[in-house]
């Protein structure tokens, strides 16, 4: 049976009338104590300031529309979605082969045609997962679907493409997430589901917004999970911002009776999430998520089950409308980001490098960098993390992704964004 996911938007003030307890993320979660809390008090590295130079060549392979994310495939091909509503099949030297049969997406601010993955099973089933924002009554809402990736009159196509989860009822609002990390044992997927510019939908237990999801490959909710078994309210109160802006406290509100199970408890792995666009696991099986804040306030954060991170009750950011939100160490109930950026980076793609292109950086992740048109390398000691090194890269990095090749895969954001091959000074 299809799974609903069920999402609402209400404004600041509307907090305790949908569910939100503003507190932690359950009774069962676990709650680190203000001693722990301060003793990893984070470290803002908004002012760090770009190398000077680069240990890397930087090689231009294709240009694309909007492109959003690339996933590799066994044979090192690679597969790009354009945000307009295109996939893309892409050798290592540039040749593009359109593949057919991809869903229909709404193309609009930040919604379109998002994420790609490969199955773990790859190899052997040839499946992908897609992440869109999928149009329909009322609006749009983030959906997972999976597909075979077949071939249809002698062209890559999309094949028995299948919704896995979506979100109901539609709506306005940006901030979609809809990034994918598979567990390292291949049985279950994680999912990031943004507040669509709803704020407070991210505290409330009843709603996917602002959470991060684990789910079976199937899209149910996965054994294990902190409030397994656990079903949501049955009626919602659901505010939808006005089209591209964040102004949900301005918007009427209604209410949605379901029409299915409230399953949003029994997926919900952690809670209070801005806008999640990066997500991935270390090589010791911890998952690492990066988030954008407000103005001020991007995120790198240690996912744990059942913790709450916190937006919109507190932020190392402000509002746009220029109003303070309560910083993190005001709330040692709320879990703290492991570093921040204030000024922002404007965090997009996420990924750990274990290459042989580069040994100095293996057990290092990457960070695209939109407002700051940077590439940004963390260095991790267990569960501490710091930036190591910045470089300027002259555009918005919408993506990167460590290659088979042992170099970094980069895509610039925009309708002329480029896919970018980072290989050593002396060759690759």
């Amino acid at each position: 049976m299809l799974r609903t996911t069920l999402i609402a938007a209400t404004g600041l003030g509307l907090l305790t009338g949908c569910g939100g307890s503003g507190g932690s993320a359950g009774s069962g979660a676990p709650q680190p104590t203000e001693q722990a809390q301060a003793a990893a008090a984070p470290v803002n590295y908004g002012n760090s300031k770009p190398a000077a130079t680069k240990p890397f060549r930087t090689v231009p392979v294709a240009t694309f529309d909007s492109p959003w994310a690339l996933a590799f495939l066994p044979d090192a091909t690679m597969l790009v979605t354009e945000k307009p509503g295109r996939l893309w099949l892409v050798t290592p030297n540039g040749g593009k082969t359109a593949v057919g049969g991809v869903p229909t997406v709404h193309d609009s601010g930040q919604g379109g045609l998002l994420f790609v993955a490969t199955a773990p099973g790859f190899a052997q089933n040839r499946q992908i997962y897609l992440t869109y924002a999928e149009p329909g009554e009322g609006g749009d809402g983030l959906t997972l679907a999976r597909a075979t990736l077949g071939t249809a009159d002698g062209k890559p196509a999309l094949q028995g493409l299948e919704v896995l989860w979506r979100q109901l009822p539609r709506g306005n609002g940006g901030q979609f997430g809809g990034y994918i990390a598979f567990s390292p044992d291949g049985q279950s997927l994680f999912l990031t589901s943004g507040e669509r510019q709803r704020f407070t939908p991210a505290q409330d237990p009843d709603q996917a917004l602002g959470k991060i999801l684990r789910l079976t490959l199937d899209g149910k909710p996965a054994p294990g999970n902190p409030h397994a078994g656990q079903t949501g309210a049955a009626t919602i109160a659901v505010i939808d911002p006005p089209a591209n802006t964040g102004a949900a406290a301005k918007a009427p509100v209604r209410k949605v009776t379901l029409t299915t199970p409230n399953l949003t408890p029994a997926e919900t792995w952690t809670s209070g999430h801005r806008n999640p666009y990066g997500l991935a696991f270390d090589a010791q099986g911890r998952l690492w998520e990066t988030e954008m804040g407000p103005q001020g306030g991007d995120e790198l954060n240690l996912i744990e089950p059942g913790r709450n991170y916190g937006w919109p009750l507190v932020s190392y950011g402000d509002n746009y409308d220029g109003t303070p939100i309560a910083k993190p160490d005001s709330r040692p109930d709320l879990q703290q980001p492991v570093l921040y950026w204030n000024p922002v980076i404007a965090p997009a793609g996420f990924a750990f490098y274990a290459g042989n292109m580069f040994p100095e950086w293996r057990g290092s992740a990457f960070v695209g960098g939109l407002a700051s048109t940077a590439l940004i390398r963390l260095a991790f000691d267990g569960t501490s993390a710091r930036e190591a090194e910045r470089w300027d890269m002259g555009a918005r990095i919408r993506a990167v992704m460590a290659g088979p090749d042992g170099g970094l895969w980069l895509l610039e954001d925009g309708d002329s964004g480029r896919l970018l091959h980072l290989v050593g000074n002396r060759g690759g």
